[in-house]
């Protein structure tokens, strides 16, 4: 059903690439996002979660920088650990904290640029403009639904993101003690699509705002696009819901491999949340960024 549509969507849905390090750890975590790109001037929409990581990448590890400095003045006195665990509290650093973290935007823009991000002040929604790029990688840009009155319950929609990392290019510099991107490894993450049907609009004091689907968003989906059989952009995987269904079994006996057994079940539906179309153009008329519908 979404086959022609996939292939042209691909052409502007692009994955987000990030690395991070946890405090007292040398392994490195690869994670993915996605983005997609409304036209020809380098400007993409993903979910302001995502951007937010972009944004406070530096301030994160400027916070392990300072704790590392200070540190250093009292690495070889005999209160060497008490001194590390006064500065461990002081700098919030614990096992499961944050210390670094790095993006990169394969196959999207070449050359130098930078990045101008603008946040939504309300929804999980966020543009990023690059700026200053010899060259666009994408192919095509999105095409947004022009009729808003077609995103109604029972529509059969797709989304398509990046929800398993598969890059290896990266790697420990033991000499600094930071995580960075090589030349060694693969660079692409493959996409993988999901679709479902509509099932409920959502709506807050402003209006409608989402659109809820049957099935869920992955993890590394946020910031796909959402889109029908033609490829037209209907929304953006923003989250996805947990709905209790009711139907608990507590200690029931069940037979299991011939073993007879005790078990417990809590289900949920789990359900994807987008960030609904009218959102997304009334964000980029505000900044006066140009896009297409259909």
């Amino acid at each position: 059903m979404f086959v022609d549509a996939l292939e042209q969507v691909d052409q502007f849905t692009r994955a987000i690439h990030f690395i991070s390090r946890y405090y007292g750890s040398a392994e490195i975590i690869p994670e993915t996002a996605t983005m997609f790109f409304v036209n020809e001037q380098g400007c993409a929409v993903t979910c302001r979660h995502v951007a937010e990581n972009l944004v406070n990448g530096e301030a994160v590890y400027g916070k392990y920088l300072g704790f590392k400095r200070e540190y250093r003045l009292f690495e070889r006195e005999r209160t060497a650990q008490l001194e590390k665990r006064r500065l461990e509290e002081k700098y919030g650093l614990k096992h499961d904290v944050l210390i670094r973290v790095k993006n990169s935007f394969p196959e999207s823009v070449s050359g130098d640029y930078r990045l101008v991000i603008h946040r939504h002040p309300v929804y999980d929604l966020a543009i990023i403009r690059f700026v200053g790029y010899s060259e666009i990688r994408y192919r095509k840009f999105a095409r947004f639904l022009k009729d808003e009155q077609k995103v109604r319950p029972g529509r059969s929609l797709c989304r398509l993101g990046y929800p398993f990392p598969e890059f290896t290019n990266y790697r420990l510099n033991r000499e600094i003690d930071d995580i960075e991107w090589s030349q060694e490894g693969r660079v692409a993450t493959p996409g993988f699509p999901i679709d479902g049907i509509i099932t409920r609009q959502v709506a807050d004091q402003n209006g409608i705002f989402g659109i809820e689907m049957s099935t869920p968003g992955l993890r590394g989906q946020s910031g796909g696009p959402l889109f029908d059989t033609r490829g037209v952009v209907y929304g953006m995987q923003s989250a996805t819901q947990h709905l209790h269904l009711g139907f608990d079994q507590v200690n029931r006996e069940v037979i299991s491999d011939g073993v007879r057994k005790r078990v417990s079940n809590y289900p949920f539906l789990n359900v994807g949340r987008c960030v609904h179309v009218r959102v997304i153009k009334e964000f980029l008329r505000m900044h006066d960024i140009p896009f297409y519908e259909e």
